[in-house]
Order: C-alpha cells, then sequence, then structure tokens
C-alpha cells in the first residue's frame, strides 16, 4: 500500500527544472567535496600521531613497534592519496556539470534564433519578396524610359515652335538686368530691342 502510494506522490510530483536540478546536484557535489576535505584532515592528524609513535617507538629501540606503525602510517598516506583523488574527480564533475549547463544555454540560444528566423521566414516569403523586386526595376525602368521620351518630345517641341531672334533678345536682356543688378549704377534696364548686348555692355560700363 505503502509503494503504490508513493508510487501516485511520484507521478503528481512536479519534475524539476534543469536549472533546479544543477543546483541539487552542485549541492551535493560541495557536500561530498567538504565530506571527502574533513576525512583527510582527519588522516593527516593521524599520521602525525603515528610519526610521533614512531619517533617515540625508535628513541626506546622497539624496531618491532616502529615496523607496525610504519605499516599503518604507509597504509594511512595512500588512503589520503585516494581521498585526494576522488576529490579531484568530484571537482571535475562538478566543472563538467557546468560545461554541460553553458553548452545547454547556448542551444537554447541558437533554438530561439533559429525559431525567430522561421517565423521572419514565415512572413517574408523570400520567392515573393524577390518578385516584388524584380517588378520594382521593371516600372523603375519603364518610368525611366517615359520620363525620357517626354523629356526629347518637350526638346522637339520647343526648339520647332522658338523664334532664335526673340530667344536672343531675351537672353540679352537678363544679361543686361543682371548686369545693372551688379553694378548698381544703371537706373534703367536697356531694351534688347534697341540694341545689341556688346552696345548695351559698353553703354552700362561708360555711364
Amino acid at each position: 500500500m505503502k509503494h503504490q502510494h508513493k508510487v501516485i506522490m511520484d507521478l503528481f510530483r512536479k519534475k524539476p527544472t534543469v536549472q533546479e536540478q544543477i543546483r541539487q546536484n552542485d549541492r551535493v557535489l560541495k557536500k561530498t567535496q567538504r565530506d571527502l576535505g574533513r576525512d583527510r584532515d582527519h588522516l593527516e592528524r593521524e599520521e602525525k600521531k603515528l610519526e610521533m609513535e614512531i619517533k617515540k617507538a625508535a628513541k626506546q629501540g622497539n624496531k618491532q613497534a616502529c615496523t607496525v606503525l610504519a605499516k599503518q602510517l604507509v597504509n594511512m598516506r595512500k588512503q589520503r592519496t585516494k581521498s585526494l583523488g576522488v576529490g579531484s574527480r568530484v571537482q571535475a564533475i562538478s566543472n563538467q556539470q557546468k560545461i554541460m549547463h553553458s553548452n545547454m544555454k547556448m542551444a537554447g540560444a541558437m533554438a530561439t534564433t533559429t525559431k525567430t528566423m522561421q517565423q521572419m521566414n514565415k512572413v517574408m516569403d523570400p520567392m515573393k519578396t524577390a518578385q516584388t523586386m524584380q517588378a520594382f526595376e521593371r516600372e523603375s525602368a519603364k518610368m525611366g524610359m517615359t520620363e525620357e521620351m517626354i523629356d526629347d518630345t518637350l526638346d522637339d517641341i520647343l526648339g520647332e515652335s522658338g523664334d532664335e531672334e526673340e530667344s536672343d533678345a531675351v537672353v540679352s536682356q537678363v544679361l543686361d538686368e543682371i548686369g545693372i543688378e551688379i553694378s548698381g549704377k544703371i537706373a534703367d534696364a536697356p531694351s534688347a530691342h534697341r540694341g545689341e548686348l556688346g552696345e548695351s555692355s559698353k553703354k552700362g560700363c561708360y555711364r
């Protein structure tokens, strides 16, 4: 009955997240390291005691006691070396867990980025975008051709209908007006119809 109750509780128990599991593992590994450290400290104290006893037995000339104590000291030092090896292994596991966690974070970042790109590709259909750009280029080219044709037509119309002499007169009058504005000495602008551009310019200069 108790076993069934435990199975039911396990089913409803919330599964820990990766972050929670890592924190729990880290606590266990740190506790293991502390226990191993305390054990090594104890072994080191016992080694010092044995060394003192060996020295004491040696002073007394008790060779048999020295031999027995020396064997115990060797075994104790081997045990401390094993403890150091296990501690190094536990630390390596802790470091490996941190590396795995970092890799999982990078994988999560890549998954998020991939999902974002997929969503963008769905919104922005590459084929449709390419077709739109091609259509834009075509219409732009048409507009450019139309504008060029209109400009050519206007140039032809203005060129054919314009009176060359009248155009020269307008140009001369404009030049005279510019000269008057610059010098500021001529009160009335001379009409282009009353003289040539050279004469008007001379009068403007000597007046």
